[in-house]
């Protein structure tokens, strides 16, 4: 049992949070001047490869693959160092989070921070990946809103306790993983008579929620798998997996990646030859 911890009546910060302790502050804004690096194309994605940041590089993927005019340049955000507070980029997400859009191609520049509306404004703007039909359309941003506010459960909940903390501790694990493992019973009794998340229809729903929950069962985040016993969401496995064999997901995924294997990293991303070169890397054999 750890020593019970009485809050004080004034609080200050601790030198013991982990891992993000240097870089955490109990202030936003910009803490050093360095303008954002700015491509040749009219998009320009400035992020890290983590789930929120795949989600934004696989759907610009899908598009590219559809044959919309999405070509984009991925700009690295090192966020253990802290590149998220400099003014060009508190500028274009004043939240100072990964990751964040700038479009170019308007008669005044526009800038979409939050994962999760960029994929929206992505889909309006192209018209792809979002069902036409209302009711269709509002099943697709359910489950889209749903990811939004079930995701920081995974990782600043349940991934920070299970994996990153300076300290393991019986209670945050076990009230994550409670919810955790409710949050995949539910997904699995979607896709139970779902092909997608939101039906029947590959949308951005299925964009913004293979990153996190994709990812966790496949076992490529938090290496948990044995602990939650994700097998046994068979349904959700399925789904998983048939994501993950898409071609736009196997290019978006290793975009502003700096860790794993050689042929999943990809720190920055300015023409589609860039991704051919490091998927080259990956081993015929290799699954």
């Amino acid at each position: 049992m750890s020593t019970p911890y009485t809050p004080p009546k004034i609080w200050t910060p601790s030198e013991h949070g982990g891992q993000w302790a240097s870089i955490n502050q109990p202030q936003a804004g910009a803490r050093f001047e360095r303008e954002l690096p700015i491509g040749d194309h009219a998009l320009q994605l400035y992020s890290m490869g983590t789930p929120n940041g795949q989600k934004v590089t696989i759907m610009l993927e899908e598009l590219l693959a559809l044959g919309k005019a999405a070509e984009y340049d991925a700009h690295l955000i090192q966020i253990g160092e802290a590149d998220q507070f400099s003014s060009g980029f508190v500028a274009a997400n004043p939240n100072s989070k990964i990751p964040v859009l700038v479009n170019y191609g308007e008669e005044h520049p526009i800038n979409v921070f939050e994962s999760g509306h960029i994929l929206l404004y992505l889909a309006e703007k192209f018209d792809a990946l979002l069902p036409a039909s209302p009711h269709e359309k509002a099943q697709v941003r359910n489950w889209l809103f749903w990811l939004q506010g079930a995701a920081p459960y995974l990782g600043g909940g349940f991934g920070h306790f299970y994996q990153y903390a300076p300290e393991k501790l019986a209670y945050p694990i076990d009230r994550f993983t409670m919810e955790i493992k409710r949050q995949l019973d539910l997904l699995d009794k979607q896709l139970e008579h779902n092909a997608y998340i939101a039906g029947h229809e590959y949308s951005i729903a299925d964009i913004a929620i293979w990153p996190w929950y994709g990812n966790l069962v496949l076992g490529h985040i938090y290496d948990a798998a044995e602990f939650l016993q994700v097998d046994s969401y068979s349904h959700l496995q399925v789904w998983a997996t048939k994501i993950a064999k898409r071609a736009a997901v196997t290019r978006g995924r290793i975009v502003n990646r700096t860790w794993g294997e050689l042929w999943e990293q990809l720190p920055e991303r300015h023409q589609a030859s860039d991704i051919d070169a490091v998927l080259a890397l990956k081993p015929t054999n290799f699954a």
